[in-house]
C-alpha cells in the first residue's frame, strides 16, 4: 500500500446485483484482513450497508446484451472517463472489478497502463465465447478470480494468473435440501406438486419472455390440475407485470411473492426458469428444472454472424456437467431463442414432473456439481477471493 496511507484503499466496481452480493461479502472478508481498510467505487445497497462509499448508482451499469449496451453506450462512456479520472486521482492500492466485464474490462486496463494494481472477480465465460478473450482480460487484470473450476486452465494456456476461489453460491446452499419447511414458510401443500417459474429478473426479460414463460404455466396447470405454483419476483417493476399476465389464470391461481426465490425452488417439485444465475441457484437447491431464454433478435444476430458462442449447450447446469465429465447428454432441458416457446417448456416440464427416476437422476448430478465448485476448497468463496486479493495489496 501507498507509503503514506496507513491503511488500504481499495476500489470495487459492481455493476449489477449479482455483483453487489459479491462485493458485499468481499468488504466483510477483507475488513478481518485490513480492519480500517476504505472502499470506493460504484456499488448498491448491500455493499452501502458494510460502509462501501459509493461514487455512483450501480443501476447505471445495469445493461445487457448489444442492442441495450449500444443504447447507452455514449453514457456509460461518459460514465467510465469519470470512474477513471477520480481512481487515477485517489490511486487505491487496488481496483477490483466485480463482473460486469464490458464495463471494468476498459476500466481495468486504463488503469493497469497507469500502474495500479488490477484484479477482476467473475472471469466473463471464456469457455462459451472466444477462449482468446483470455488474453484481453490478462492485459486488464493483474489476477483472474474465478468461480468455475474449468476457467484457471484455460488462462493458464494464454499465461495469465487466474485462481479457482469457489462459487459463493456453493457456500450459501445445504448439500442435502429439505422441501417442508420451504412449504411451510410459503403457506404451500406439503402433499401437492408444486412448480416454481422463475421467467428473469430484469424488466426487459419479462417483457421478452414473460408470456412465454406464463403461457406455458397455464398449459402445464391445464394437465395437471393439482399443481401448485409458485412465482417469485425480483422487484416491484416486475411483480407489477407478471401481475398482468397472470391474470385470468385458470383454477388455484399461481402464489406470486416478491423476493424468496431460493425458497421458491427449494418448495418446488421443478424449476421452470430463464437461463442465467438462476439455473445454478435451482442446481445448488437440487431442483430438476427446464429452461428457456431468448435475448433481443438483434444482439442474437450479431452472436451468430460473428460465430463468437463456442458451445451448443446454454444453461450453467449443463455447461458444468460436460466440464466435470458427466457426459455431453444434456442434464437439463434447455430451449433457446426460437425454440424457447410455451408448447417446448410445458411438454418439457410436464415430462419432468411425471418422471421420479429422471428427476432422481438429475439431483444425483447436481450433488456431484455442488461439490466441484466447492473444490474441496477450505472457507468461504468471499475469503479465498479476500486472500487472493490481500497477497496483491501487501505486495
Amino acid at each position: 500500500m501507498s507509503p503514506t496511507r496507513p491503511s488500504p484503499l481499495i476500489a470495487l466496481i459492481a455493476g449489477e446485483d449479482s455483483g453487489d452480493q459479491l462485493g458485499a461479502d468481499l468488504i466483510e472478508a477483507l475488513r478481518q484482513r485490513f480492519p480500517d481498510a476504505r472502499f470506493v467505487g460504484i456499488g448498491g445497497a448491500r455493499m452501502l450497508a458494510r460502509g462501501f462509499d459509493s461514487w455512483h448508482d450501480i443501476r447505471e451499469l445495469s445493461v445487457m446484451g448489444f442492442a441495450e449496451v449500444v443504447k447507452h453506450l455514449p453514457r456509460l462512456l461518459r460514465l467510465r472517463k469519470t470512474l477513471v479520472q477520480r481512481l487515477l486521482a485517489e490511486r487505491p492500492d487496488i481496483v477490483v472489478g466485480i463482473d460486469a466485464p464490458d464495463f471494468n474490462l476498459g476500466v481495468e486496463k486504463r488503469l493497469k497502463d497507469a500502474g495500479l494494481t488490477t484484479v477482476h472477480y467473475v472471469s466473463p465465460s471464456v469457455w462459451a465465447w472466444r477462449e482468446k478473450r483470455a488474453e484481453k482480460i490478462g492485459r486488464s487484470a493483474e489476477r483472474v478470480l474465478c468461480l468455475f473450476p474449468m476457467e484457471p486452465p484455460i488462462y493458464a494456456r494464454h499465461g495469465i494468473d487466474a485462481r479457482f476461489v469457489g462459487h459463493p453460491l456453493a457456500d450459501r446452499f445445504p448439500m442435502v435440501s429439505d422441501r417442508a419447511p420451504a412449504r411451510d414458510a410459503l403457506g404451500l401443500p406439503q402433499d401437492a406438486p408444486v412448480l416454481a417459474v422463475l421467467p428473469g429478473s430484469r424488466p426487459s426479460e419479462i417483457e421478452r419472455i414473460g408470456a412465454i414463460f406464463v403461457q406455458a404455466a397455464r398449459q402445464i396447470a391445464s394437465a395437471m390440475p393439482a399443481l401448485r405454483i409458485v412465482v417469485p419476483s425480483a422487484n416491484e417493476r416486475v411483480h407489477a407485470r407478471l401481475k398482468e399476465l397472470l391474470a385470468g389464470f385458470p383454477g388455484t391461481p399461481p402464489l406470486l411473492i416478491d423476493g424468496h426465490s431460493h425458497e421458491a425452488m427449494l418448495a418446488a417439485d421443478v424449476v421452470l426458469l430463464a437461463s442465467g444465475t438462476a439455473t445454478l441457484e435451482a442446481m445448488l437447491a437440487k431442483r430438476p428444472m427446464v429452461v428457456g431464454y431468448r435475448v433481443s433478435p438483434t444482439s442474437y444476430r450479431i452472436a451468430k454472424a460473428l460465430r463468437m458462442l463456442k458451445t451448443d449447450v446454454y444453461s450453467l447446469p449443463n455447461i458444468l456437467a460436460r466440464a466435470c465429465g458427466l457426459g455431453n447428454e444434456l442434464l437439463v432441458p434447455e430451449f433457446m431463442q426460437d425454440d424457447c416457446t410455451a408448447d417446448n417448456l410445458a411438454q418439457a416440464t410436464l415430462r419432468m414432473l411425471g418422471d421420479s427416476e429422471r428427476r432422481g437422476t438429475v439431483v444425483a448430478a447436481f450433488e456431484v456439481l455442488h461439490k466441484e465448485l466447492r473444490g474441496g476448497l477450505e472457507g468461504q468463496a468471499a475469503d479465498r477471493a479476500a486472500d487472493a486479493i490481500a497477497d496483491l495489496i501487501r505486495r
